[in-house]
């Protein structure tokens, strides 16, 4: 087998020890767009590289009018999918083409 792709597997361990796990980049937070939660935290997850799918229970422009604007503004996408808004962080596309 080709050792083309340069990895060093010997020293991975370490090298996953360094890295931050604690939240924020790569994780998909599940939530419920229903008013409660302070738009500032949907904005805070969306800064810090989470992924949210929030089931909407209400009226979508109401309950995302505080953090919609700011969030597509600073780049993130917003797409309103079957009772869910999923929204990415910059630099994280919605690939559509299947729907």
């Amino acid at each position: 087998m080709s050792d083309g792709f340069g990895l060093d597997l010997r020293n991975a361990e370490e090298q996953i020890d360094e890295w931050d796990v604690e939240g924020g980049a790569d994780d998909v937070v599940l939530g419920v767009l229903d008013g409660e939660t302070p738009d500032g935290e949907w904005l805070a997850e969306l800064e810090s590289g989470s992924v949210l799918v929030l089931a909407v229970e209400g009226d979508l422009n109401d309950l995302a009018s505080g953090f919609a604007g700011p969030a597509k503004d600073a780049g993130a996408t917003l797409m309103h999918f079957r009772e869910f808004l999923v929204v990415t962080p910059p630099g994280v596309s919605l690939d559509t083409a299947r729907l």
